[in-house]
């Protein structure tokens, strides 16, 4: 979802009693997509680990729990 600033995300998530989970920033968000969607369309793409998808977060300076995952949810389905 878009916002115009972290005050009113916090307002929505107060609102719809949701909890607040990571805000990026337009810049943060376009390197991350660039970095994830890359190679998507290429014959070789075969998923990525969770090492890879750590390195990606890491590189960006998502490091935080939120971004900490221990299932490899974009590996290729058995």
């Amino acid at each position: 979802m878009f916002f115009r600033s972290e005050d009113t995300v916090n307002a929505w998530c107060a609102l719809k009693n949701e909890p607040r989970g990571e805000v990026l920033s337009i810049a943060v968000l376009w390197q991350l997509a660039q970095l994830w969607y890359h190679n998507r369309q290429s014959i070789d793409y075969h998923g990525r680990t969770l090492a890879e998808v750590q390195a990606i977060f890491k590189q960006l300076g998502l490091t935080s729990a939120f971004w900490q995952s221990s299932a490899d949810f974009n590996a290729p389905q058995k």
